[in-house]
């Protein structure tokens, strides 16, 4: 057992204890302190780098999300030009006048369907004109009207709380011919924003432009336009079966053979499809040119006509329909409005009543 050791005087007299105080920690140098101190602060650096690139990723993604969601801009585009031509004699002035001045009793007008009217009135498309009715957005007389249900010219129709001035065909419907570009859509809403006919074309004082069919982007020609919506039925529905006429250049040559298989008829994805009439045109080099003539408008139809032969359509140009041939004085990218007499041979073409005409009975 060990000897205790006796306190000194101090000890005893300042009451330390003999044991030995806790050894301290080593002092840290001032080399140590220094390292520490970056090591401290590039940990904070790094922290802070990696927030940064977190924001800028996370930025990144949000502009990214709000590209694809923004709607694109739309095409500014330039209106076009009105071909000009020479006034008449005196005396067509005269009839066209006539024509002008001409209105039907507006009490022989037989009931139409509401979404046609309104329609026609240039409220909106008859697709809309439908879904707000549905909607319960439209009032006939101070009820809620019905999709399907006819009015006449007597009836008060509200959209939305606001009274509509409706149009009736008691005079002579507009027609222009627009020579439609490559690059142009025939469609009043697009969500890619491309330049549409419409955004070129005049508008039509308290009416509506409605296409007579369609052409697609990458095709030109002639394009018919009207305020009539019944003579753009008797133009495009497929039972009147009203001739459209192309002027097609291919890339390659048909064969006499695949001209036949053309005018037999070909099995298209869609159906039995084929060319009342086809003859050569000419061409320069590997380009041939044929006109081609069809009685009906399926999407893409010249087109996948010729792809069934193996050839591709490298230009399609629509040079007439019905009884309209493009004016060979309106360029690309030009119109032309008919004139009264003009509309007035259009009408007649399609059996249609003239303003103040009756129907005669057989």
């Amino acid at each position: 057992m060990s000897k205790k050791q006796p306190q000194s005087k101090r000890e005893f007299r300042d009451g330390i204890s003999k044991k030995r105080p806790a050894k301290s920690a080593k002092p840290v140098s001032k080399t140590a302190k220094s390292s520490l101190h970056f090591a401290k602060r590039g940990e904070a650096e790094q922290a802070q780098e990696h927030r940064s690139q977190r924001g800028q990723r996370g930025a990144a993604r949000h502009e990214q999300s709000q590209k694809e969601y923004a709607a694109p801009v739309k095409q500014r585009a330039a209106k076009a030009r009105k071909l000009v031509v020479r006034a008449p004699n005196q005396k067509i002035q005269q009839h066209v006048q006539e024509l002008k001045e001409k209105r039907t009793d507006l009490s022989r007008i037989e009931p139409e369907r509401l979404q046609k009217v309104l329609a026609a009135s240039g409220v909106g498309s008859r697709r809309e004109m439908e879904e707000w009715i549905n909607n319960g957005w439209v009032q006939v007389n101070g009820r809620v009207a019905v999709l399907g249900e006819k009015i006449t010219p007597e009836d008060q129709v509200t959209v939305k709380g606001s009274a509509i001035k409706l149009k009736w065909a008691d005079r002579l419907p507009r027609i222009i011919l627009y020579y439609k570009q490559e690059g142009e859509i025939v469609s009043r809403d697009d969500p890619q924003g491309r330049v549409s006919i419409f955004d070129r074309l005049p508008q039509a004082a308290s009416s509506r432009w409605v296409a007579i069919g369609r052409l697609d982007i990458n095709t030109s020609g002639l394009l018919i336009l009207t305020t009539s919506g019944e003579l753009v039925q008797r133009f495009a529905h497929p039972s009147f079966e009203v001739e459209r006429e192309y002027a097609v250049r291919v890339l390659g040559e048909l064969t006499q053979e695949q001209m036949n298989a053309l005018s037999e008829g070909v099995m298209l994805e869609d159906g039995l499809a084929r060319v009342e009439r086809i003859y050569e045109q000419g061409g320069e080099g590997a380009n041939k040119w044929y006109n081609v003539v069809l009685k009906e408008g399926r999407n893409r139809e010249v087109r996948r006509l010729f792809e069934s032969q193996g050839l591709t359509v490298s230009r399609l140009v629509r040079v007439g329909f019905g009884p309209i041939g493009l004016p060979n004085r309106l360029k690309r990218g030009q119109f032309y409005e008919l004139n009264p007499m003009e509309v007035a041979n259009i009408m007649k073409w399609a059996d249609m009543l003239l303003p103040g005409e009756r129907r005669r009975r057989k």
